[in-house]
């Protein structure tokens, strides 16, 4: 679990060559800063949790469970990855964040699919996390039909940016998430959507998946590229 102190996180480290060998396609280190990241999750086994990321949350309720399902409508293979407790407490988010990586400006996309959910049926993206309390967050919500942009701050959201826009349930999608100083754009199926800016994270932090309470969301092709500087 990523911890909820309120202090900052480890320096990153690289991430181990088995790790990336079970994960990336192409191969990149951690140390190659420039070089765009992809997970398609074809390599990791089927009902466990992925190899180089841990679990983390926010909020109240049961720890997450993060597993690799099948899923042969995935756009990059039919592994992906799902928080699959479906538990229903309101304000629990759980948190998929990647290991060895920290940066600050940083574009993070990932398709994902709303497969079910009666309290919530939402995909997000974090970047600059912090911690498990302190992040900001880009989130897909099938039943509410937007897009909206958070920052939590001590565990408590506060929206800055959003967008009513149709999030079509059972069908995959992409959504994505860039930081560039004070700017962050969000944008949903490749095209952008909005932007906006704040200051309340200026430093590299880690990067992740978000859902919420018994949302089951698939999410695939995750990707990650670091800004150049």
């Amino acid at each position: 679990m990523i911890p909820h102190a309120r202090g900052r996180l480890p320096a990153a480290v690289v991430l181990p060559a088995l790790v990336l060998a079970a994960c990336l396609e192409a191969g990149p280190t951690a140390a190659q800063q420039t070089t765009p990241f992809r997970f398609d999750f074809e390599k990791s086994q089927v009902g466990s949790a992925p190899p180089g990321f841990s679990a983390g949350l926010t909020g109240k309720g049961p720890p997450p469970a993060w597993k690799i399902v099948e899923d042969p409508t995935a756009p990059a293979g039919s592994r992906v990855v799902a928080e699959t407790s479906e538990d229903r407490t309101d304000t629990r988010f759980p948190l998929l964040i990647l290991d060895g990586f920290e940066e600050k400006d940083v574009q993070v996309t990932v398709a994902f699919k709303p497969v079910s959910g009666r309290v919530d049926q939402a995909a997000g993206l974090a970047v600059r996390m912090r911690d498990g309390d302190n992040y900001y967050i880009a989130r897909a919500n099938a039943l509410e039909g937007n897009v909206r942009l958070y920052k939590v701050v001590g565990g408590k959201r506060s929206q800055f940016g959003g967008k009513d826009v149709q999030i079509a349930p059972a069908q995959w999608q992409t959504l994505g998430l860039g930081v560039q100083g004070d700017r962050l754009e969000v944008r949903l199926n490749g095209n952008v959507l909005f932007e906006a800016h704040d200051r309340t994270f200026e430093d590299a932090g880690r990067v992740g998946l978000w859902t919420k309470a018994d949302s089951l969301t698939h999410f695939d092709d995750l990707r990650v590229e670091p800004s150049v500087r």
